[in-house]
């Protein structure tokens, strides 16, 4: 058991590495965004509402084709992933770099690895439910997809987008500030309270 842990360990620290590495020119960036997405001001949560209102505004106003939306959505991300490296050393100052602002960059690298290994394991578990109980996985998967077919037919598309795209920006000053988990337990609290009621009831 401890050994499979140093493993899984090892191999944790060891992709860390490897994503640092490949986004070392990113570094700078990533860490002033992780500022604005952790609300580290309290001005950054209505700034982020307000620059992807007007990014959607300005797609609503334009209405693109889906392959002209595509087409300039990688046109954008292949120039800056050309042009970040490049720039940002010269506006922040790498040369200014701290051993918090290494660590912090080690922390965010680290929990991206985390994140993609959760995902690689939840579609493992979904290929590991078709096999051991395929009723169950068709089952699910078409009531899942009928579900948000029928919410993508009463939701405008873009309307949809624009409130997806927000709260997974919002998530991660959501979870910083406990907002996510002081309703959670409120829910669940007041659960609680309706199986007590109705266990009462039953009595």
């Amino acid at each position: 058991m401890a050994e499979g842990d140093n493993r899984s360990t090892n191999l944790l620290a060891a992709e860390t590495a490897g994503l640092e590495e490949q986004l070392q020119g990113w570094g700078e960036v990533m860490l002033m965004a992780d500022k604005v997405l952790r609300w580290e001001r309290a001005w950054f949560p209505p700034a982020i509402m307000g620059v992807v209102s007007l990014v959607f505004l300005i797609i609503y106003y334009l209405d693109p084709s889906v392959l002209s939306g595509v087409s300039c959505f990688v046109m954008f991300l292949c120039l800056a992933d050309y042009l970040v490296p490049i720039l940002a050393p010269r506006i922040f100052g790498s040369n200014k770099w701290t051993t918090e602002q290494q660590q912090r960059f080690h922390e965010i690298c680290s929990n991206l690895v985390k994140t993609r290994r959760r995902a690689v394991g939840w579609w493992k578990r979904l290929f590991t439910l078709k096999e051991e109980k395929p009723k169950m996985y068709f089952m699910t998967m078409i009531i899942s997809l009928a579900a948000v077919a029928w919410v993508g037919q009463q939701v405008h598309n873009l309307l949809l987008t624009y409130l997806i795209v927000t709260f997974l920006l919002l998530l991660p000053g959501l979870n910083q500030h406990g907002i996510i988990s002081k309703y959670i337990g409120m829910a669940k609290r007041e659960i609680n309270k309706l199986l007590k009621q109705k266990e009462k009831k039953n009595e």
